[in-house]
């Protein structure tokens, strides 16, 4: 059995399953079918890394029937889409914004400006739309804002309190491109990247009534120590503008309709069929995995090792999680959560053969490198070990990247065009 290929079978279907396109034809015709019949004007509004193949599928629902749109995605992943002139793409920075996430949601909301109730606004929001649709509060510059972005996410901050902090220093998020659309009709399918799959977290709820205060987007900083170390200005505004928690303005959020058409669990059912189909024993051990990258990357291995002692057959094991793990940066190298979590297990499983472990990003991209993840087994740290390197310096300095990368144990599969958190396979023979 070719191990390697089998894993990146299974990780192939399981990102097929959450394809946006398709799953845009397939859940969104009816609603859009049903609603664009009695409305005036239709607009249609596209941010997030799956972007391009979720407003393709409306623009051959609707049509003509769409009278602009913006397309907002992550460099290099509108590549192999085209429009019609009634749509505006943008390529931007993620996950750090940059100015032309400011150029793109500026185009947007000129788009937006002077609706009317019987207009029909599509919104489509994937996984990277916190980055990619930005528009900074009054007094906050956009410097500011990747600077705050840049600190928490080093310091290991999970999506929850990055996007908590994000949505208080934007005029996008937290429902507040809902208030922005009001009168109009709004409905919003979302591709889900967070665990729970909370509309309100998911690029930072803009259709969304936001549940925070100012006050967690503090605690978010105390508890990473930063609130000294992000500019004055972000400090200065959360600090002075305090609000409330709520459910945001009734009447507005009434004419909002907010609907998860993909997620990590649906990814995850679709590979443990897969697996079964293939005569494997297949299980499913975390849908909510989380924590840090490295320590979860030791657990799984754990629970493979004592699985394969406990394993009384000759059949493969195989067993599948998902979710999103943090790395915190104290090192100067290169790699994403799934690498690390990758070189962790593999350092755990050093030498015990029959074991082998795919962990990967379903979007393709593992942190600012061009690998989704890796594929390790018991023989990756002697691989790398035969090349004079030693494993645990590299998982220290954060570099998994470069040490899997000698031991051709990287994942490297481009933009798939979806995003819905991250996969680990794990095989067991």
């Amino acid at each position: 059995m070719d191990k390697r290929k089998l894993l990146e079978e299974l990780f192939y279907r399981a990102v097929d399953a959450v394809n946006p396109y398709k799953s845009m034809m397939r859940q969104a015709r009816p609603v859009v079918e049903k609603y664009m019949e009695a409305c005036g004007r239709m607009f249609v509004l596209a941010f997030g890394k799956a972007a391009p193949p979720m407003a393709k599928a409306i623009e051959e629902i609707a049509g003509d029937r769409i009278t602009r749109g913006v397309v907002i995605t992550k460099y290099g992943h509108a590549e192999g889409y085209s429009f019609s002139d009634r749509f505006r793409v943008f390529e931007a920075g993620h996950p750090v914004p940059d100015s032309n996430g400011i150029k793109a949601t500026e185009e947007a909301l000129e788009m937006l400006r002077g609706l009317k109730e019987d207009d029909l606004v599509i919104i489509l929001i994937s996984g990277g739309g916190s980055a990619l649709f930005i528009k900074p509060v009054n007094g906050i510059s956009l410097k500011d804002k990747m600077e705050t972005t840049s600190l928490l996410l080093k310091a290991g901050a999970d999506i929850f309190e990055l996007n908590t902090v994000r949505k208080k220093l934007s005029r996008v998020k937290g429902g507040r491109l809902a208030e922005m659309v009001y009168p109009a009709k709004a409905v919003s399918f979302i591709l889900s990247d967070v665990l729970g799959d909370r509309p309100d977290m998911i690029a930072s709820g803009p259709t969304v009534a936001d549940p925070t205060t100012t006050m967690d987007a503090v605690r978010v900083l105390r508890k990473y120590n930063l609130l000294l170390k992000v500019p004055e200005a972000v400090r200065r505004y959360l600090l002075e503008h305090r609000d409330e928690a709520g459910m945001g303005k009734k009447d507005i959020h009434r004419r909002v309709e907010n609907i998860i058409i993909g997620s990590n669990s649906i990814a995850l059912d679709a590979a443990l069929k897969e697996a079964s189909s293939r005569g494997l024993k297949a299980e499913i051990i975390d849908r909510s995995l989380h924590g840090e990258a490295r320590d979860a990357g030791r657990r799984l291995a754990e629970v493979a090792i004592k699985r394969q002692r406990e394993k009384n057959s000759d059949s493969y094991l195989c067993l599948l999680s998902g979710g999103e793990t943090t790395v915190t940066v104290t090192g100067s190298g290169r790699g994403g959560r799934n690498t690390e979590l990758a070189l962790s297990f593999a350092i755990a499983i050093n030498g015990i053969n029959g074991i082998s472990m795919l962990s990967a990003g379903t979007d393709g991209t593992d942190g600012p490198t061009d690998a989704a993840g890796a594929i390790v087994d018991g023989g990756t740290v002697l691989r790398g070990i035969t090349k004079g390197l030693d494993p645990r310096v590299y998982l220290d300095n954060n570099d998994s990247y470069t040490f899997l990368k000698e031991t051709g144990d990287l994942f490297i599969t481009g933009p798939t065009g979806t995003n819905v958190m991250d996969i680990q396979i794990i095989l067991i023979g």
